[in-house]
């Protein structure tokens, strides 16, 4: 289904990136995978793929995530997948005491890396007239909660963002949808949540196949949907 597609995956060296990596290599896609620097990469990629590209960027810097498309374009002729997996949760402050640093951190983690990462991609996809998009939003995204109110809204805002995006976009062929996962299953998570009953969580693995649903043929007619991907949790 994904034999010598062309795709980026943003954050891939995180625990859902390597999953989702992993979905695609496995079915014969070529992936570019984009994380914040080298070593982290290393970290993640001990043996790398001859196939696949690793690209350190930051992406809450425009030019740098034009710059790693642009690579990537070179090396592979084009884009045909975009995998916004990069993000990060915090807790925050009360809302009226919410540092500029914290506002910030979020909105540019979460919200501005989808901004910078479209910015660069869609106008190849609109140039090959077609191409699939996900966003990771959060199933805390649809409601406020104490102490989250920058996350919830920096999440918020990546759900509003899909619907914009997919409305503009579909007529040209490009479906653009997210995810609203729970809580992941992953080592960090379970280090900072010990007594949590982990298997109610969401492994990686499962929140890859939906990504790749989204982004195969079968989706062809969804367009700016946000699918909860909860598990038990």
């Amino acid at each position: 289904m994904f034999k010598d597609k062309r795709v980026i995956v943003t954050g891939g060296a995180g625990a859902l990136g390597q999953a989702v990596v992993e979905y695609y290599e496995t079915r014969g896609a070529r992936v570019a995978i984009v994380d914040y620097n080298e070593e982290i990469l290393d970290g993640a990629f001990p043996q790398r793929s001859a196939t696949n590209l690793y690209i350190s960027g930051d992406l809450t810097d425009r030019a740098s995530c034009q710059a790693a498309v642009a690579s990537v374009v070179d090396a592979f002729g084009g884009v045909d997948i975009l995998c916004n997996i990069a993000g990060g949760f915090m807790m925050g402050e009360p809302v009226h005491e919410t540092s500029d640093k914290t506002w910030d951190f979020l909105f540019n983690l979460n919200t501005r890396s989808v901004m910078n990462m479209a910015s660069a991609v869609v106008p190849q996809m609109l140039s090959q007239k077609g191409g699939k998009i996900v966003n990771i939003a959060a199933r805390a995204a649809t409601a406020g909660a104490a102490n989250m109110g920058t996350y919830t809204a920096s999440k918020a805002a990546v759900m509003r963002l899909t619907e914009s995006m997919a409305l503009e976009l579909r007529e040209h062929n490009i479906n653009v949808n997210c995810i609203l996962p729970g809580t992941i299953d992953t080592p960090r998570n379970r280090q900072d949540m010990p007594r949590s009953d982990h298997s109610k969580w969401v492994p990686t693995p499962d929140i890859a196949r939906v990504i790749g649903f989204l982004t195969s043929d079968d989706a062809i007619a969804v367009h700016g949907a946000g699918v909860p991907v909860d598990g038990l949790s």
